[in-house]
Parts: C-alpha cells; structure tokens; sequence
C-alpha cells in the first residue's frame, strides 16, 4: 500500500485531502511562507492521529501538525512537504466545574471555551487577539498570551496536562490534576514546543473565577514615550492590572477607519488598562492609573461605562492586526520582549529602522509585561520589498535582544526567528535542546527545520537527515 491508501484506512477517505486546491489551502499559517505538503489529514480521535505517525515513520514522511493556522511565524508551514496533520476535529470539551478544570480537544477554538464554561462563572485566561479562531492546540503549541495575560500569565501557566502523541504513535498523558505532580515536568516541555516533539490532541486546562467588577480606561497621550512611562509607573506603584495595552497613532488610525470606535486619533498614543476584581478595589485602582496617566501629560482619560463601551474598546485592539489590510496586502510583525524599563530606548529604535528602511510602521504591543508587535504593513508583489522588510524585521528584534529581551513572547520560533536563535542562546544551550529533540522524536519527523537552527546539533538517525535548507523562509 502507498502512504496515501494507508492514511485513508487510518483515517477515512473523506479526511485524506490531495487535492491540488485543498493542498494550497492548508500550505502555510498566517506568515508569509508557504510549503508543499503531500497530502493532508484530518483525525477525529487521538488513535488516528497516533495511526498518522505510525504510518509516517514507517514512510520517512515529515508530519506538520496544524490548527487553524493563525500562528504568525510560519511553525505550521509544511517547509519540508509531508503530512500537515490538522487536528480541528478533535473538538471535545469535558469540564469538572468542582475542580475548576476541563480536558480540551485541540481543535477547540480558545473563544469557543470561555464560552462554553461562561454559565458556570468560569473562563480560560490566556486571550490571543485570534482567540475567536485560534485552537487551543495551536496556543499550547506556542505557548500562546494575549492582552490579559499580564497578571495571570500565558497559556503554560493554565495548563495542567497534556495528551500527547509521541514517536511511534505513544500516546501518552503527561501531568494531571495534581498542582504538582512527582518527577520531571514533561509536560512544560510539551507547552511551547512548536509541534517539534510530538502531536498535541488534547490539554487539561485550568479555569478561572469570573471577577465581579471590572473597569477599563482609555487614555490618550500626545507622545508614546509618556504612555510608556505611565506603564512603568503603575507597575512600580504595586499594581499589576488585568491589561496594559498600547497602540501608536497610525494603528489607531488604522483601527478607527475600520470601526468607527470613538478611538482619539489625534492622539500619538493611547493605553488601555483594566482592572478586575471587588468593586472597591477596582475603582481605588482605576483611580491611580488615571492619576499615574495625568502626571505622564496624559490627553484625556476615558473610564467605560457600559459592558457595550468596555467590549467595543477591546473589539478595537483585538482587531488590531486586521485593520492593517487597509494600508496594504501584507503585513509582518515580530513579537520580542524587552524588559519595561526598556521600553523607550526600543521604541525610539524601532522607529527609527523603519523611517531608515522607508516602511510603513504601526505598533501594538502588550505594553505591562514589555512584548512588543511592531508590524510593517507593504506590499509583496513590489520587488525587493520582501526582503527590505525581513531585513528591518531581523534589525527590530536585533535591538530587542541587545536591550535584554527575549526572541518571542507568544508567537513562538517557528521558522521565522530560527536562525536568529543563536543570537538569543549559546552553543550549549541549543545542544541541550536538540538533544532533547532527539530524544524524543528520533525519527525527526516531527515539524523539521523549524525552531532549531542548522548545526545546532547533527540529527542522522537511520540515514535519515533533517537539516534545515539555507534561507527557505526568504
């Protein structure tokens, strides 16, 4: 049998896509770069999917796994052809409302969660600005944030296991109710992994009390370095609210001709924040953040009235990335973290590589924990443009790094920032990952070339050699 009659056995026919146009549609995420599988797959229940490996391995064939494909730095783009196994069926969600929990298919949409445990006064935190279309298997596999991840923290902070599918199609379930669980936390090895060391098709996920009380502001601001420094203030001053976002004026700009919000877009910046918790509490916070905002020279400070008000304020900057299309038919964005009290210094430099390099720049970043979204929107069908941009986009998080940040915040490596990963760790650091690759995925089928540069350490397992191809993102 070919590898094709297998999948279908596996799987079922009407779930073996081949097709010329069906191919195209699942041949890259949200990123600019686009593969080639051979065939795509779609289980419905974890012992296909541990099928699908097994009938991989057997055929040397590279397995991408994806969910809805809105990662942003190409970690589900079939690079190396293959399988792209997608796990969108997999959509159960059995909740225990006593132990605040839930057992989640990865194919569940992050929005679609909240909403379902929402009668029982409970939601899941992390909240990425795709969460209407993002899976929950996409957000263990990048370690996925959002704007209210600053106080309750990112997707690895609410996830309590994981079932897996491991080389050899193991299926195994790493962690468990237990806060703590004895030996080694393979499953935190799991969460940010990228799809590199095995299939993701089901997360035990942690549920959170809805607060009582919440309050959002908006505050505008005639220069970003105030609204930064306002951000640095309300930390310093023992708050750490539910949300500090912040938008530049093109982007508000942006966003406004798109949803007529009320945004002020004769502001340079504004900052919105929210609190959550008893009603005193939130409204003594609120107060302070205001007064921390008038003392940065702050505009104006708008406090939302109405749930309506409060959801149409957020509905402006999850909807942030998509309002770009307005200035042209492409965007990049990176997503480096710098520590707060570097937020100006990269900021100013930031700005100042994208006039050098003549681009369009909008920024969007979740301004309390430092994770920047400087985005370039342009257009790719003008020659040279894509690489003008990508060298601007190496230059931003080269800056972001030389200030003591990190690589990634909540988009993950992918195949975007891979072969910046040596700027970010030494040599014995991206040894000690490789090896942990090969350990568990010794046939080296599981997403290759992604994360790990080339060199980082000789996989040739059985004559099989995955090394990444020079400049295949470009």
């Amino acid at each position: 049998m070919t590898m094709i009659d297998e999948l279908r056995a596996a799987v079922g026919a009407e779930n073996v896509l081949e097709a010329a146009l069906e191919l195209h549609l699942y041949s890259k995420d949200a990123s600019l770069v686009r593969g080639q599988p051979e065939v795509v797959v779609l289980p419905a229940a974890v012992e296909q999917a541990a099928e699908v490996v097994k009938i991989a391995e057997r055929h040397g064939a590279p397995i991408t796994a994806r969910g809805a494909g809105t990662g942003l730095t190409a970690g589900a783009s079939p690079t190396e052809g293959g399988i792209v196994l997608v796990t969108t069926a997999l959509k159960s969600i059995e909740s225990d409302i006593a132990n605040r929990t839930a057992w989640v298919g990865a194919g569940v949409v992050n929005l679609d969660l909240s909403k379902a445990v929402e009668p029982h006064g409970l939601y899941f935190a992390p909240d990425p600005s795709s969460q209407s279309a993002c899976t929950i298997g996409g957000n263990v596999a990048a370690n996925a944030g959002g704007p209210h991840c600053l106080a309750e923290g990112s997707t690895t902070s609410h996830i309590l296991g994981v079932e897996v599918v491991l080389s050899g199609g193991e299926i195994a379930v790493l962690g468990g109710q237990a806060p703590d669980p004895a030996g080694l936390d393979l499953k935190g090895l799991i969460v940010g992994s990228e799809g590199t060391m095995g299939i993701v098709t089901k997360a035990l996920v942690r549920l959170l009390p809805t607060e009582p009380e919440t309050r959002t502001l908006l505050m505008q601001f005639p220069d970003v370095e105030g609204a930064v420094a306002a951000v640095s203030q309300v930390i310093a001053a023992g708050l750490v609210p539910a949300a500090l976002e912040l938008m530049d004026q093109k982007m508000t700009e942006a966003v406004e001709n798109w949803l007529h919000a009320g945004l002020p877009t004769d502001a340079a910046a504004v900052l919105l924040a929210e609190v959550v918790g008893e009603l005193e509490a939130v409204e003594s916070q609120a107060a302070l953040i205001a007064d921390i905002a008038r003392a940065n020279r702050s505009s104006g400070v708008e406090i939302a009235e109405t749930e309506e008000h409060r959801a149409v304020l957020w509905r402006g900057r999850k909807s942030a990335f998509g309002a770009v299309a307005q200035l042209g038919g492409d965007y990049y964005l990176h997503d480096a973290v710098v520590p707060r009290t570097k937020l100006v210094d990269t900021m100013r430099a930031v700005y100042e590589i994208a006039d050098r390099h003549d681009l369009t720049l909008l920024n969007v970043f979740h301004a309390g924990d430092g994770n920047l979204h400087p985005l370039i929107a342009f257009d790719a069908d003008e020659p040279g443009m894509k690489e003008k941009v990508y060298r601007a986009g190496e230059e931003i998080v080269s800056v972001c790094l030389r200030n003591g940040g990190a690589l990634s915040g909540e988009h993950g490596v992918g195949l975007e920032k891979r072969d910046m990963m040596r700027a970010a760790f030494t040599e014995i650091d991206l040894d000690a990952q490789a090896r942990l690759k090969e350990a568990l995925d010794p046939k080296a089928i599981f997403n290759p070339a992604k994360v790990l540069p080339q060199g980082s350490r000789c996989f040739d397992f059985g004559g099989v050699r995955r090394e990444a191809p020079e400049g295949v993102w470009v």
